[in-house]
């Protein structure tokens, strides 16, 4: 009876985690399809993708969405290559200096970025590069460091030294051990890492709001902005079509490599046997 009452509890709170997530996912599919949405939004007949229509334009979706990606990418890319050069003499050389380095990066992965945001934005003014795609691509970069290097070097970790001496008696060096040796075998990792990074910069509002100037350089997440009126109102229906089309792209790359990432985290333990 006491296994039995654990799991029907199990599975009421799962269930009502589920109702959690679905129910605000159910309203964005109805509101996105019936002419005059609204907050409290029904199952109807009423069905029209003017929605849609609404916001499929250049300057509502399209731009946005191509910011998004070369800001989201570019930080990813940035991302990963910094932080594999940082995790590597982490996880492979011994220091004094390693663990209060690497409790150091995971007390900064607990800061929230709006914290530093401030001198942030008087900075980019004093150096005069507010306004700039590339110097905000370079602060995201930085704010996400922290944790990717710290799951970076774990991935490393998985992979065995004796590989690399190996390649260091043919002749190659650290660089050419890294790229051919440990990036290979911890590609999974790689790939955690620029996914985490890229989706958590797919959603990022602030830091672009706050550090790009104009609607042509904004990405999508600011763009939602613009759905609210300065009187309060607010095209629900709009919204909720833009939202689909917005989350779209995340969505798509989770589903893409899903099946090669939920098999590939057993590499360490793979290599090492």
């Amino acid at each position: 009876m006491t296994r039995l009452a654990a799991r029907t509890a199990a599975g009421l709170a799962l269930l009502l985690v589920a109702v959690a997530f679905a129910g605000p996912f159910l309203w964005v599919l109805i509101a996105s399809v019936q002419p005059e949405a609204t907050l409290a939004a029904a199952p109807t007949l009423a069905f029209s993708l003017d929605n849609y229509r609404a916001v499929l334009t250049w300057e509502t979706i399209i731009l946005p969405l191509i910011n998004s990606i070369v800001i989201s990418g570019s930080t990813a890319l940035l991302t990963v290559v910094v932080a594999g050069l940082a995790a590597y003499p982490l996880s492979r050389y011994r220091s004094r200096f390693r663990r209060p380095f690497m409790l150091t990066l995971l007390f900064t992965t607990g800061l929230p970025v709006t914290a530093v945001l401030v001198p942030v934005y008087a900075m980019f003014f004093r150096f005069n590069l507010y306004g700039s795609v590339p110097a905000m691509v370079l602060f995201l970069t930085a704010s996400s460091l922290p944790f990717s290097i710290w799951m970076m070097k774990n991935f490393m970790d998985g992979v065995p030294v004796s590989l690399e001496e190996a390649a260091w008696v043919d002749g190659a060096g650290w660089v050419r051990s890294l790229r051919t040796v440990v990036g290979p075998l911890m590609a999974p990792g790689i790939a955690v890492v620029a996914i985490f990074v890229f989706v958590g910069q797919w959603g990022n509002f602030f830091a672009p709001f706050v550090l790009l100037d104009t609607p042509e350089k904004q990405p999508a997440a600011v763009t939602v902005y613009t759905f609210f009126s300065q009187y309060g109102q607010v095209a629900y229906g709009q919204l909720a079509a833009f939202s689909i089309l917005y989350t779209a792209p995340a969505v798509a790359l989770y589903v893409a490599v899903n099946k090669y990432l939920a098999g590939s985290f057993t590499f360490a333990g793979s290599v090492k046997g």
